[in-house]
């Protein structure tokens, strides 16, 4: 192992390991920081670390007794923590990949897109499987850039374990918070990585503490060789371990059955530490998660089909490929699946490495796989109870994308449908009023790499205008809405109340009409109609949101009325009812953190209070302070830019999405837009009526005067 160093540096290597194994206790115990006075003696002490960890993992790969089971791993971290470089390491030891890539030499294994090489990060989630003893491992690495926070968050949905990466030189970053929030949300056990421990200014012990101030104090330093040197702490959180620890003392096997359970339920959070880039630390990560890792899939493979789709991409031919974890039964090629759009078949199921793949017949509960023939949505799950969960990340900016002329709108729209398949956030329109093609995005890095997904893709070239705020509209009283559809041989009327809502809860429906006076199949119709399509405010046209809508009324006819009925007068009712009620409208806001010299505070807070943002009170660490604050999305999106100038690149500013404020100058904006609600023809609030065998158009403030129905608010 140690050839080329003679014997002498693996004998003092191991002389100098059995000296310190005793006094290894937290972080600080690295090979780098051991008083050797030679390099030769470094040397050994690195090999023999490596040649022990090896052994230890080999060792844990025959273990007799393994459960085998199925795992899934999500890696995660704040942009350049060294995420993907931990997901080379970890892929190399489990001998999934015969040799380790790096980002900077464009040649990682699981960052294979042409777009993620050429810009050196993670943009699309990327999935590998490995083995470690009986148990089978899914690992997949997330993009760690707050402008792919979308393709993020859907990959937690399908992770058993997260791996939260955080830098030791640089600590906890604003995108490392957002992550342990969505993850706390999730309910996700979470092991922690100090990585970069053998940089300048990387402090273990210091980075421990602050993830145990600011994320949480059941953060625990877990050590290499064991539970052992850990056992008091853990006993401390556990009754049946204290008992037992007092009685007689440390057990191996009760105690890594114990904290695993621990670990599981969220009651600790194991924290290891190294260098991925320079293998340390690696080897013995795993041989721990291995120990402390559990799952439960192989009671559920005689359960019904249930899976849950976490990415859609396009192959090299075209297929749509719907990614997705099955967390029961079994999927099998040719099977019919329930989605949210109908019953759906599976034609072919693909087991996937990187980029490439094996075709196979059968998927089991616990497994990641590739699937094509369905027309999914990322987030979606199918199968036992389909539905789509809402994600927390919300594009707060907006952008019209210009392309050359003579090139048709529709073709341009066409490809970026297909972009918005594998990126819903997207949420490409056509403004036909503007005759202009939106995007929603999260950043301008986001716009870049449209640009080149665009010029890769379909070979077209496209810029994009100034971002712009995404506003949305509510309400901020309680109205009737009446909605009535009768032209010849058609007939619906509808009558809801549109209510505020709690901010944040978005568009909500329910229904108060009895069966006896409209049919369930004609109220289930109408929430559909509710939902299908992005509902409008009447201030500026910006989507509505925090609504609640109620069903009061409805009536059909027993020979006129069809499907598309009920949808007219739907939204003739939602417009109808948004025409009286007191419209307010709203902007995005963003939690940020600043990091800076402290000398540059003063200039920070009077920033902070120009663009109309509030702050908590700044925290100083030796030379550099931290500032976290709130503030409107308008004054802050180019703020990074600002920062860099005056602090000549040294000042850090990162942000996250922290939900819509009432706006300040509502006036000034409506004004901008010139918004005419009622010359909107795809979102009229008018009423069709019917007499005399012809259909006839009322005004939507005198639409009440001819309903059918005569409903008040309850």
């Amino acid at each position: 192992m140690c050839r080329g160093f003679g014997g002498t540096g693996l004998d003092r290597g191991r002389q100098i390991y059995s000296r310190n194994a005793r006094r290894k206790s937290g972080p600080r115990a690295r090979w780098e920081r051991l008083p050797f006075r030679s390099a030769v003696a470094k040397a050994g002490r690195f090999f023999y670390n490596e040649y022990m960890g090896k052994r230890k993992l080999e060792k844990s790969r025959r273990r007799p007794g393994g459960r085998g089971m199925r795992k899934t791993i999500g890696i995660l971290a704040h942009v350049d923590a060294g995420k993907t470089t931990l997901s080379e390491a970890v892929l190399y030891h489990g001998k999934a990949i015969r040799a380790k890539g790096r980002v900077d030499y464009r040649d990682s294994f699981l960052d294979a897109d042409a777009v993620e090489k050429q810009r050196g990060i993670t943009v699309f989630s990327g999935q590998a499987a490995f083995s470690l003893g009986e148990n089978q491992y899914y690992l997949v690495d997330t993009p760690g850039h707050a402008d792919f926070a979308g393709e993020m968050e859907r990959t937690l949905g399908v992770l058993d374990y997260a791996v939260l990466v955080v830098s030791a030189a640089d600590g906890v970053q604003g995108h490392t918070a957002t992550l342990w929030r969505l993850l706390e949300k999730n309910q996700i056990p979470v092991f922690f990585f100090l990585n970069k421990m053998d940089q300048p200014g990387a402090d273990g012990e210091k980075s421990l503490a602050e993830l145990r101030e600011q994320l949480s104090p059941d953060i625990y330093w877990f050590p290499e060789e064991g539970l052992e040197a850990a056992a008091e702490d853990l006993a401390a959180l556990d009754e049946n371990l204290l008992e037992r620890y007092l009685e007689t003392g440390y057990d191996e096997k009760l105690w890594y059955g114990r904290t695993a359970e621990l670990i599981r339920s969220r009651r600790v959070f194991p924290c290891f530490s190294g260098s991925a880039l320079n293998d340390q630390g690696v080897i013995e990560f795993l041989e721990q998660m291995d120990r402390l890792t559990k799952t439960e899939y192989e009671a559920k493979r005689d359960e019904p089909f249930c899976g849950r789709v976490y990415q859609v991409r396009h192959d090299e031919k075209g297929n749509r490929v719907s990614f997705l974890k099955v967390l029961s039964g079994a999927l099998t090629v040719k099977d019919e699946v329930a989605t949210l759009d109908g019953p759906q078949k599976i034609d072919e199921l693909r087991h996937y490495q990187g980029l490439k793949f094996q075709t196979g017949k059968t998927a089991a509960a616990g497994s990641l796989c590739g699937v094509t023939g369905l027309t999914v949505k990322p987030g979606e799950q199918i199968g036992e109870a389909p539905c789509r969960p809402r994600l927390e990340t919300t594009p707060a900016l907006t952008a019209k994308v210009e392309y050359g002329e003579g090139v048709p709108a529709k073709t341009v729209l066409e490809e970026f449908k297909l972009l918005e398949a594998e990126e819903p956030l997207l949420n490409v329109s056509w403004e036909e009023r503007l005759e202009e093609i939106r995007v929603h995005i999260l950043g301008t890095v986001q716009l870049e790499i449209l640009q080149e997904l665009m010029a890769e893709r379909f070979r077209r070239k496209i810029r994009f205008g100034e971002c712009q705020v995404s506003y949305r509209e509510t309400i901020g009283n309680t109205v009737l809405g009446c909605g009535h559809f009768e032209p010849l041989r058609h007939y619906a009327e509808v009558h809801l109340a549109l209510s505020p809502g709690k901010r944040g809860s978005g568009i909500t429906f329910e229904s108060k009409c009895p069966f006896d006076q409209l049919d369930r199949s004609y109220q289930n119709l109408i929430r559909t109609h509710v939902f299908e399509r992005e509902l409008r405010g009447v201030l500026i046209g910006a989507p509505l949101t925090d609504v609640r809508v109620t069903l009061l009324a409805g009536k059909a006819h027993e020979k006129h009325t069809e499907g598309g009925d009920f949808r007219e007068a739907v939204y003739r009712a939602l417009r109808q009812g948004l025409m009286q009620a007191e419209s307010i409208l709203l902007e995005p806001w963003y939690a940020f953190r600043i990091q800076a010299d402290s000398r540059q505070l003063g200039r920070i807070l009077s920033d902070i209070q120009r663009l109309q943002g509030v702050f908590e009170p700044p925290r100083q660490q030796e030379n550099r302070v931290t500032v976290n604050g709130r503030g409107p999305a308008a004054g802050f999106i180019n703020y990074s830019r600002e920062l860099a100038a005056f602090t000549k690149g040294k000042g850090m500013f990162s942000f996250r999405f922290d939900g819509y404020e009432p706006c300040q100058n509502q006036e000034e904006l409506a004004a901008r837009f010139s918004y005419d609600p009622e010359a909107d023809l795809e979102y009229t609030p008018d009423s069709v009526f019917c007499s005399h065998g012809a259909g006839y158009p009322v005004k939507w403030h005198q639409a009440r005067e001819h309903m059918h129905l005569k409903v008040s608010l309850p």
